[in-house]
C-alpha cells in the first residue's frame, strides 16, 4: 500500500513494538531518539488524543539540553525549538478544518534542510505536509502504550542505525 501520507509500505528498519508502561517510558524513547535527529528530518508522531505525542517529544527536548516548557503545538500550530546548533519544529495540525491550512500558513518554509519536524495528526495537512523519513506510531495498550518506529525513507532508515532504543 502507498499514499502521501505513509508513503510505500515497504520493509524499511520497521522497529518492533515497544510497550511504554508509563510517562516516564514515554519520555526515555523520546531521549533515546534524540542522538538519531540530524536536519532535514521528518517524524511523524501519530495516536489519538492524549496518546503521548508531546510526551516523546518533551524527553527528545530535555535528551538535547532544553530546559524550558515544552508545550503542545494544538492552539499555536507550531513550538519552535533551537537547541545544540539544531532548529526543532514542532507541529500540531490537529485543528485544521482544511489541509490548505498548512499552505495558507506558509508552514512548507519549515520543512526541508535546515530543521527537524516533528509533526502531530499530519493527515490533517495531506496532500501538502511533506512525506515522514520517520514515523512514530503510540497506541493504549493495558494501562500503557504500544510505540512502534518505522522508517520511511533513507534519512530515516540512518536516524534509526543512530539510536539505541530502550530494552535493545
Amino acid at each position: 500500500m502507498s499514499d502521501h501520507l505513509h508513503g510505500p509500505d515497504d520493509s524499511r528498519s520497521n522497529d518492533p513494538a515497544r510497550l511504554l508502561a508509563d510517562e516516564a517510558a514515554t519520555r526515555a524513547l523520546g531521549a533515546a531518539i534524540a542522538p538519531g535527529l540530524a536536519p532535514g528530518l521528518t517524524i511523524y508522531l501519530l495516536g489519538d488524543l492524549g496518546a503521548g505525542k508531546t510526551t516523546l517529544v518533551r524527553g527528545l527536548l530535555e535528551a538535547l539540553g532544553h530546559r524550558g516548557a515544552v508545550r503542545s503545538p494544538t492552539y499555536t500550530l507550531i513550538e519552535p525549538y533551537a537547541i545544540s546548533n539544531l532548529n526543532l519544529y514542532h507541529f500540531d495540525f490537529y485543528r485544521f478544518t482544511d489541509p490548505e491550512e498548512f499552505v495558507d500558513a506558509g508552514l512548507e518554509e519549515y520543512f526541508g534542510e535546515q530543521g527537524v519536524c516533528l509533526v502531530e495528526w499530519p493527515d490533517k495537512g495531506a496532500p501538502f505536509v511533506p512525506p515522514a523519513d520517520l514515523e512514530i506510531s503510540l497506541e493504549p495498550e493495558g494501562d500503557g502504550r504500544l510505540a512502534r518506529l518505522r522508517a520511511r525513507s533513507e534519512r530515516g532508515d540512518a536516524c534509526l542505525s543512530r539510536i539505541t532504543l530502550p530494552g535493545s
